[in-house]
């Protein structure tokens, strides 16, 4: 098999269009005649949606989807401040960006094409948290009775929160938030019920985030998750802390991909399996500060740069192309392996935009994926990726030319059979019945949640 590099432009991806020329009308009897049938026209309309379809302040469209998960699960009307509420002071919610408009659409962020629907948005790295709320607002297997409740979700936006006072040098006023939600919660009726076993928070930062251990120990973090309560429930987040977060549990990094429909998924996944791949592999990705670090990504650019083989997406702070979700995803999509190493922290983003682009990902580390998303991934590591240690991963071309056309095959299709399980569908999804990230993470946190009471009896 030979491989050379070339620039593939995909037929899929939104294209942008050009203006249509529009014509108005010159008589300015004719322009008033057409302005008072369009306002006669809207004064119905509106009076017909008021008293068929009373309008809400809810920030998600309540759909009648049957339940065909064996749990339920309750979510809790938690007071503003704990969610919604931060949302007002978005511009500050992160000390390097400005989130207002990646809050928007309940959390996927900008729509890539504004001219008709779509569900391909610019969704930041760091929002899992407000759109796993939006999913489980609209889950057909909510109930608003907790007596019949199996599980109990607490939609406190706390990744938000934390990135919004990393600089914060009181620590009491750092973590007072957390703390009180955690002192509102525990003081809940059905919080009682199992000591809060049964109750589970949605993060969409990483664990190192709220596991500051001591005053001294500071690295921006919060305490949430060192609380002796919170240890009693399950943490869901984009990267667990793999030694001692034994109530960590992680979820996929969000994508740019929230599909409507099955439909939709599958379309994409065929159009993944017959795409052309001309590169044996590419590197989307900066130069990091640290020792360790440092190290390895430099390796890979130096080894991808060299390479007739691979194609480099190199990261640069301003205006980096891989700021641009399509630009990204058509590396990827060029390329039979994507290289994977540690970002700024054990886990990347990358992965998971790299298995929607249906490209086998290479590991560094096995806290990157293989300890992290145990719930969403096959037992074996290889029928879906590569891992390289330190001593193959000096000369990684040839590692990848070792591997058959017919293995490469069939992990490729081990991934794109992954892509609808590692994707937020979108929270308003229609006649869509694949099993979503957060599917499965219901399913498992109702499955441990039935485990305890066994045990406890």
């Amino acid at each position: 098999m030979t491989y050379t590099k070339r620039q593939v432009k995909i037929n899929h991806w939104p294209e942008k269009k050009d203006k249509e020329k529009e014509k108005y009308p010159k008589n300015r009897e004719t322009i008033k005649l057409i302005i008072l049938t369009l306002l006669l026209s809207f004064s119905i309309c509106f009076l017909f949606l008021s008293l068929h379809f009373p309008f809400t302040t809810e920030f998600t469209v309540s759909l009648n989807r049957t339940c065909h998960h064996n749990f339920t699960v309750y979510v809790y009307d938690l007071p503003k401040e704990f969610n919604i509420g931060l949302l007002q002071n978005c511009r500050h919610l992160n000390i390097y960006t400005n989130m207002c408009p990646h809050v928007a659409n309940n959390g996927l962020g900008q729509p890539l094409n504004r001219r008709r629907r779509t569900s391909w948005f610019g969704t930041h790295q760091f929002i899992a948290e407000m759109i796993f709320h939006a999913r489980v607002e609209n889950h057909p297997c909510r109930t608003y009775e907790p007596n019949n409740a199996d599980i109990f979700y607490v939609p406190f936006y706390g990744g938000l929160y934390a990135s919004s006072v990393f600089r914060e040098q009181n620590l009491t006023k750092r973590d007072e938030l957390a703390v009180r939600l955690v002192d509102y919660i525990s003081g809940q009726r059905w919080w009682k019920r199992s000591n809060g076993h049964d109750h589970f928070l949605a993060i969409g930062r990483t664990a190192w985030d709220f596991m500051r251990s001591s005053d001294t120990d500071d690295f921006g973090a919060n305490m949430l998750m060192q609380m002796p309560r919170v240890k009693n429930m399950s943490v869901l987040t984009v990267e667990r802390q793999p030694w001692k977060g034994d109530n960590h549990f992680g979820i996929p990094y969000p994508s740019y991909f929230h599909p409507y429909t099955s439909a939709e998924m599958v379309t994409w996944q065929d159009k993944m399996r017959r795409v052309d791949r001309p590169n044996l592999f590419s590197f989307v990705g900066g130069p990091r500060k640290g020792l360790e670090k440092a190290a390895i990504r430099d390796e890979l650019i130096k080894q991808c740069a060299e390479s007739s083989h691979c194609e480099l997406l190199k990261c640069e702070n301003g205006g980096s192309r891989c700021h641009e979700p399509m630009t990204v995803l058509e590396v990827m999509a060029r390329s039979r392996f994507c290289l994977q190493a540690p970002g700024d922290s054990f886990t990347r983003r990358s992965t998971f935009d790299a298995m929607l682009a249906g490209c086998i990902p290479v590991f560094f580390s096995p806290h990157t994926m293989y300890t992290q998303y145990l719930w969403y991934l096959p037992d074996d590591k290889r029928s879906y990726s590569v891992f390289m240690d330190e001593k193959n991963s000096t000369h990684i071309e040839q590692e990848l030319l070792r591997i058959s056309e017919s293995e490469v095959v069939q992990m490729r299709e081990t991934v794109i059979d992954l892509i609808p399980s590692l994707t937020y569908a979108h929270p308003n999804a229609t006649n869509y019945d694949l099993p979503d990230a957060v599917d499965i993470a219901l399913e498992e946190l109702a499955k441990q949640a039935k485990d305890k009471v066994v045990v406890s009896l």
